[in-house]
């Protein structure tokens, strides 16, 4: 009998080596199996935004290599004290990225306002300080910002990104500074279309545990509001402020198709814009979410009622009412704006869980 012929192995491909390798191989021998040609390091890779944008880039052909502090993966996810400017210039000689996209930050407003000093710490001097980096070693960096760099009052919306910035609280102050530290950086090395800002809305998408989104954590307060007795307090919903949550797998889709078009060497003598945005279209009160939610698992809102705002808000972070983004930047670039829509993402995702 003639012995079947032997499967080849599988090789696993090494973030930081650039190769494929056998991982049964002692030795280590590694293939070169079309390996990537480009490189991308994204900051804040164990995070709701970061991984996807590590994600969108790997499924294009990038190698794909993240940081974080805690949840750290070798050698796809990097351990880096972002705070530190050597361990971040050590970890750029290390990777040697072409570009860099900046996702880590404190984006959590109540803890900006409770720890304003280590908010500016990471949204500013940490990207001032990355920034700075990259440029000295001519990387392409996008600094991942927010809508809450505008005041968000009535009538006002939608924002350009020309538009005056007027922060209505610290998490929105210390990342308008995080902007301006990195394009100063930027100007001052005359560094022309090597750092970008961009700005997005509040997000959704996979992530390890709810409370990493402001829109995820609301369909775990519809599951637990279903455990509430009738003589329970009602679970109440913010139904004043207007979000338009954006999908993290179509933010890292902008973030690569952006690093694509400004590293072009036909757009190498153009003067790109500094500041882009991005945004869906699917405007809606936290409130709506739920009842999207509600309505796409049949679970009752019995236990849930919506509310409106105090006028001093009771952890002293104020939120704006309607902080909608305008893309007309990325339109006028080609780049593709289009998102999948917040119903259809959520279908898919509770589609266990319908009714």
């Amino acid at each position: 009998m003639t012995s079947s012929p032997s499967l080849p192995p599988i090789l696993v491909f090494d973030a930081v080596s650039g190769e494929y390798r056998d991982p049964s191989d002692s030795a280590d021998t590694t293939a070169k199996i079309d390996a990537p040609t480009r490189t991308v390091l994204v900051t804040g890779a164990s995070g709701l935004l970061g991984r996807q944008v590590q994600r969108q880039f790997a499924r294009a052909g990038w190698k794909a290599v993240g940081t974080g502090l805690n949840r750290i993966n070798p050698p796809d996810v990097l351990k880096l004290n972002i705070l530190n400017a050597k361990d971040i210039e050590q970890l750029l000689d290390d990777v040697k990225p072409d570009v860099v996209v900046h996702c880590a930050a404190n984006r959590f407003p109540d803890s900006c306002t409770a720890n304003p000093a280590a908010a500016r710490n990471i949204n500013v001097q940490a990207s001032r300080a990355l920034a700075e980096a990259t440029v000295a070693r001519d990387i392409f960096l996008i600094y991942i910002s927010t809508d809450y760099v505008f005041p968000g009052r009535p009538g006002e919306a939608p924002y350009k990104a020309t538009s005056a910035p007027d922060p209505p609280n610290v998490y929105g102050r210390t990342k308008l500074e995080g902007e301006r530290a990195v394009l100063d950086v930027a100007s001052q090395a005359n560094a022309r279309n090597k750092a970008v800002v961009l700005r997005v809305p509040v997000l959704y998408g996979s992530c390890d545990e709810p409370k990493e989104s402001a829109v995820n954590v609301l369909m775990s307060q519809l599951w637990a509001a279903q455990k509430l007795s009738p003589a329970d307090a009602k679970v109440t919903v913010d139904d004043h402020a207007l979000r338009f949550p954006t999908n993290t797998d179509d933010v890292g889709r902008v973030c690569r198709d952006v690093s694509d078009f400004y590293r072009s060497t036909e757009n190498a003598d153009r003067e790109l814009p500094r500041i882009l945005q991005f945004s869906s279209e699917d405007q809606m009160t936290k409130w709506q979410i739920v009842q999207k939610f509600a309505e796409i698992t049949g679970l009752p809102l019995d236990n849930l009622a919506p509310s409106k705002p105090q006028e001093e808000p009771s952890d002293g972070t104020v939120r704006p009412y309607d902080c909608h983004l305008d893309t007309g930047e990325l339109k006028e670039l080609g780049i593709d704006v289009t998102t999948i829509g917040f119903k259809e993402w959520w279908s898919k995702e509770l589609g266990v869980f319908q009714r």
